[in-house]
């Protein structure tokens, strides 16, 4: 038996499997914890206080249904008995058995069992997420320092930089979050070279909320 592809095969099943509900693979999955304690055995006892206390099933009524339900599913096989010196027996079905060299089944343990009408976004959706935050902002101040360096520019620069956008959330006018950290920094780069390149000019981060002027203006005259 082997436990990976076992519960991997299971899923593909519990997925394609409208009846079930969550009482459903909960007692599975506590019967599968005791198959397993008892290294898998063709069949084992089936204690039902420990199982309902495992699977959080308060009911006995609900267990007995539950169980019932598995086993016309074939799920498993219940052999109840009313003879009080006789044992509840319970015989998982197996659904992966063979190895993939007698099957002929290649490829990842995801690729083989991984409903097809499943979106793949579903499976890389933390590392999207992952990727997306991470490109959102810098893991570290030492993150942009080294980017920063990389297209020739000062550190002090970059953790002015990193100390403004960390202080507005890493937010366009403390609003709009950012989606591409590196790309403000790089528009920060060119803002401040025509800074120094033109004194006069006053920097502002981009997509403030502000105006920019470069001339001074007396307000107190009429218009």
């Amino acid at each position: 038996m082997n436990y990976i592809k076992h519960l991997n095969a299971t899923f593909h099943i519990f997925y394609d499997d409208s009846r079930l509900h969550n009482g459903h693979i909960s007692l599975y999955m506590a019967l599968f914890f005791y198959w397993n304690l008892h290294h898998f055995p063709d069949e084992f006892y089936a204690n039902r206080i420990e199982i309902m206390k495992m699977s959080k099933i308060g009911s006995r009524s609900t267990y007995h249904r539950l169980i019932k339900d598995l086993s016309d599913w074939e799920y498993i096989e219940y052999q109840p008995t009313q003879n009080p010196t006789q044992k509840t027996m319970v015989r998982l079905s197996q659904f992966c058995t063979s190895s993939s060299a007698e099957t002929g089944l290649t490829g990842t343990l995801m690729e083989r069992y991984c409903p097809k009408n499943v979106p793949l976004s579903l499976y890389n959706k933390q590392q999207k997420q992952s990727k997306l935050s991470q490109k959102r902002k810098p893991k570290n101040e030492l993150a942009v320092i080294n980017f920063f360096k990389s297209k020739n520019w000062q550190s002090m620069d970059a953790l002015k930089f990193y100390n403004h956008y960390q202080g507005v959330g890493w937010k366009i006018g403390g609003k709009v979050q950012i989606e591409d950290w590196m790309a403000i920094a790089e528009n920060w780069m060119l803002k401040a070279n025509e800074i120094r390149k033109n004194p006069t000019l006053k920097f502002v981060p981009q997509n403030e909320d502000y105006l920019i002027t470069n001339n001074q203006k007396n307000y107190g005259e009429p218009l």
